[in-house]
């Protein structure tokens, strides 16, 4: 029944997720995007950070965090240490207000489905329990679904000419592209190592339109382009344990004791192709009438290379009671290089801290002591520039795990988490904003289960 339940519950987020990456697709008369992010329309947009709601709560920690119940999308090695089938899926709300330096403000609310995975572990937790053996190695697989970038924005100008007098000069721009992930995790002991290979698909468009506001006749001029890119991505991962304290008893997964985790990740450069189509027109201002297509232009395929990105993390835990984690994150976008996107982006680097804490976990009285709390706090740099500057992210967060207790069967868990963030320069344009998460993690212990009978 509960194996059941998963899969109504996977094939029906994912219907909805795809639905989604199918309207983004559409091409459209007119561009309305999702968000408002001006900063989106340089590179290939916005970075999606990849963490699910657990880890949003902890300042986004993910090369060196493990969890049993719980997927980490960031390092494939993380899956040797899973122990139950989890299918995991998030949305987000926010809220953001940019700030021009100069008093100007303006607000956009924003949201969507931020992830669906599914992951599972090749050794049932079960039969090891029934046979009496001792887990001292393990394999776990992942399939995931979530965006890589964004694009969003909606800006417009106004500037004055004594000979023409006033024009309008809109940018507007939509889309972002995805990632597939098919991740595997294999430990041996408490070594674990982990390779995801990914596949990176979607379309970005970018528009400029400039017209004359002073003539109710003038013509006004669109530039239009429309880019779609697909790539492959290789990341490797490794986890180590270091075990210490007393264990109450043989099993690792139940006794109380302490652990220190090392962990790295390193993602290899990959190459990305774009087949770019552009669209220059010119049309009557207040009719919209095309009279005149300047440039027409269709199936531009190049190619082009994403970066090496790579990060350590350190992590202290007191098992199902405390974590602290730390890391840091470096990205070589100084080796992007895409034709159709051609703008210069520079290397940049992440500090992300984070903890939670557990009360009791096993407490039967109060659920309160039970719940997860979390905290964390995050500093990096953004790979784009403003007049030399690269752009500045930073933000606490903190989050709430809740577990959801079923008779005979393993904990699943719904995960809150709020981040409140700065984005870019004080002297440039600069977005403060809310975010809230909210995702699950439905769990299962029953997938390769092998029933006996004496």
């Amino acid at each position: 029944m509960a194996e059941n339940m998963i899969k109504v519950q996977l094939l029906v987020f994912g219907l909805l997720f795809l639905g989604s990456l199918r309207l983004d697709g559409q091409s459209t008369p007119s561009i309305i995007p999702k968000y408002n992010s001006p900063y989106s329309r340089l590179g290939i947009g916005n970075y999606y950070p990849g963490y699910f709601s657990a880890a949003a709560g902890m300042g986004g920690i993910g090369v060196g965090y493990n969890d049993p119940t719980h997927l980490n999308p960031q390092n494939p090695a993380s899956l040797g240490f899973l122990r139950v089938t989890a299918f995991e899926g998030g949305l987000f709300s926010r809220f953001s207000n940019l700030n021009n330096g100069k008093g100007e403000n303006d607000a956009a609310w924003s949201g969507n489905i931020q992830y669906v995975s599914l992951g599972f572990p090749m050794k049932n937790p079960i039969n090891e329990s029934l046979e009496r053996q001792q887990p001292n190695s393990g394999y776990g697989m992942a399939f995931t679904l979530l965006p890589y970038t964004y694009v969003g924005y909606d800006v417009k100008s106004t500037i004055e000419n004594p000979g023409f007098g006033t024009a309008t000069n809109s940018l507007k721009g939509t889309g972002g592209t995805y990632k597939l992930a098919w991740s595997n995790g294999i430990r041996f002991k408490n070594i674990a190592l982990g390779l995801e290979t990914a596949y990176l698909f979607g379309k970005i468009t970018n528009s400029r339109r400039l017209q004359l506001d002073s003539s109710s006749i003038a013509y006004g001029t669109e530039l239009a382009d429309e880019i779609s890119l697909r790539g492959l991505r290789l990341k490797g991962g490794f986890q180590a344990a270091i075990d210490f304290g007393k264990k109450k008893d043989k099993d690792k997964y139940v006794s109380d004791y302490k652990r220190l985790l090392i962990s790295g990740t390193y993602t290899l450069g990959g190459s990305v192709q774009s087949n770019a189509s552009r669209f220059y027109r010119r049309e009557l201002t207040l009719t919209t009438t095309i009279v005149d297509t300047l440039i027409r232009e269709f199936n531009h395929i190049q190619n082009g290379t994403l970066p090496v990105e790579f990060g350590f993390g350190l992590t202290f835990e007191r098992f199902n009671k405390l974590r602290l984690s730390a890391e840091y994150t470096v990205g070589k976008w100084s080796q992007y290089q895409l034709e159709a996107k051609s703008d210069q982006l520079f290397d940049n680097y992440f500090f992300r801290f984070g903890g939670e804490l557990i009360p009791e976990y096993a407490s039967y009285n109060k659920y309160s002591r039970r719940m997860s709390y979390r905290l964390g706090a995050f500093y990096g740099t953004d790979p784009r520039t403003v007049n030399g500057k690269s752009l500045l992210q930073y933000g606490l967060t903190m989050g709430l795990g809740l577990p959801i207790v079923v008779p005979r069967q393993t904990p699943s868990f719904v995960d809150l988490s709020l981040e409140i963030g700065r984005f870019g320069l004080k002297d440039a344009l600069r977005e403060t904003y809310i975010q809230v998460t909210a995702g699950f993690s439905l769990n299962d212990n029953t997938w390769f289960y092998k029933r006996k009978f004496n």
